[in-house]
């Protein structure tokens, strides 16, 4: 993503988020990577230090991982700084 629209992109998540949230939230994140490689163990690294639930679901064939990740959050802020934290992992799919 280009840095104009990567930062129209997290704007207008800030703004839904704020629309549809009291905060403190427990926020729900959901991503799909490949099984092969490091993305699971990456996006779990992210959320290293944190209270957070990660729930990891293979797909059928075994060529993706699902992880859902539950975090109890103050701000839209906090949210998206979570999402930048692993915009690099490759093959990332956020849900």
């Amino acid at each position: 993503m280009d840095t104009d629209k990567e930062k129209e992109f997290y704007d207008k998540l800030k703004e839904r988020l704020v629309e549809t949230s009291t905060f403190p939230t427990t926020y729900l994140y959901k991503f799909i990577v490949p099984t092969a490689g490091t993305g699971v163990k990456e996006i779990e690294s992210a959320f290293d230090d944190t209270d957070a639930v990660v729930i990891n679901k293979l797909s059928k064939n075994g060529k993706f991982t699902s992880v859902s990740i539950s975090l109890r959050l103050d701000s839209a802020e906090a949210i998206i700084a979570y999402y930048k934290k692993v915009a690099g992992v490759e093959g990332l799919i956020s849900l």
